[in-house]
C-alpha cells in the first residue's frame, strides 16, 4: 500500500522534530519535507506534492493563513490540516474559509492526529464538506483540559518546558482561574502558594516566572502573543509583568469557558 506523503510546516523546531518522530512510527505515514516558515513551506509542497500539510498558523516570512490562500484556487492543492494553538472562533473559521480541510487544536493525543491525517486522505476528493460542518472542529479544543490549552498557549509563545518559570506559570494561571481575585495579591498570595507547593521561596518563584516571559520575549515571540489573544498589545521593547501576563492567560481560559 502506497505512503501518506506527509509535510511538516511549524516554526517551532521542537513541534517539527516531534511530529516527525510520532508520526514514523506509522508504516503508512512518510515525511517528504519540512518547513520553518510559509515560504518554505509552498516551495516545499511544490517540489514533493505530498498528500497532507500538517500546517500551523503563525509562523514567519508567511503565516499559515498566506499558504492556504496560495493554494485554494488549485484544483491539485494537498490536504490542509492545521495544527495550531490559536482557538480563537475567528481564527478557525478563518482558516477554512481559506481552503484548510480539517483543523487541530494544539496539543492533541499524537494518535488523534494520525487519524485525522488517514481519514482526510480517505475522504472522496470529490466530497467537499461545508464550513459549518469544519467548524465543528472547534470542539476538538473545547474538550481539552485546561493544562492541556495551558500547554499549548505557552508552546506558541515560546516558553520551553525545561524551565522552572513553566511550571510556576501553569500553576499561578490555574489559581486565577479558579480565583481570579488571587491577581490582586499576586505576591502575598499566589506567589507563597506556588512556593509551598514546590518547595522553594516565593521570591525564586517571582523570578523564574519573570525569567520564562523574558525567555519568550528575546525569543522573538511577541508577534505570536498579539495572534493568539486577538489584538496588538505588545512590541519587542516592552513585555507583560508576571501579573499581567498571568491575569491574560487565565481571562482568555475563563472568556473561552473553563
Amino acid at each position: 500500500m502506497a505512503k501518506i506523503r506527509c509535510l511538516l510546516a511549524d516554526d517551532n523546531h521542537d513541534v517539527r522534530e516531534e511530529l516527525k518522530t510520532v508520526l514514523e512510527k506509522h508504516e503508512d505515514i512518510e515525511i517528504c519535507g519540512i518547513a520553518k516558515d510559509g515560504a518554505e513551506a509552498i516551495a516545499n509542497i511544490q517540489e514533493f506534492y505530498p498528500d497532507v500539510v500538517i500546517l500551523d498558523l503563525v509562523m514567519p516570512v508567511l503565516d499559515g493563513y498566506g499558504v492556504l490562500e496560495f493554494f485554494k484556487n488549485n484544483r491539485s492543492k494537498p490536504k490542509f490540516l492545521v495544527y495550531s494553538a490559536l482557538s480563537h472562533d475567528e481564527f478557525i473559521f478563518k482558516a477554512f474559509e481559506s481552503g484548510a480541510d480539517d483543523y487541530i487544536a494544539k496539543p492533541c493525543r499524537a494518535e488523534l492526529l494520525y487519524e485525522h491525517i488517514v481519514a482526510l486522505v480517505s475522504k472522496n476528493t470529490a466530497e467537499k464538506l461545508s464550513v459549518c460542518d469544519k467548524y465543528d472542529a472547534k470542539s476538538n479544543y473545547r474538550n481539552k483540559t485546561l493544562d492541556e490549552r495551558i500547554t499549548g498557549i505557552f508552546l506558541t509563545v515560546g516558553i520551553p518546558a525545561h524551565i522552572k518559570g513553566y511550571q510556576y506559570l501553569r500553576e499561578g494561571i490555574k489559581m486565577a482561574v479558579e480565583d481570579p481575585v488571587v491577581i490582586n495579591s499576586i505576591t502575598k498570595q499566589l506567589y507563597p502558594s506556588i512556593a509551598q507547593k514546590y518547595s522553594t521561596s516565593a521570591s525564586k518563584v517571582e523570578r523564574a516566572i519573570r525569567h520564562a516571559i523574558e525567555v519568550s520575549w528575546n525569543r522573538g515571540k511577541i508577534e505570536n502573543i498579539n495572534t493568539l489573544f486577538g489584538l496588538k498589545i505588545y512590541d519587542s521593547k516592552e513585555k507583560p509583568t508576571n501579573g499581567e501576563f498571568i491575569a491574560l492567560v487565565a481571562d482568555k481560559m475563563l472568556i473561552e469557558g473553563v
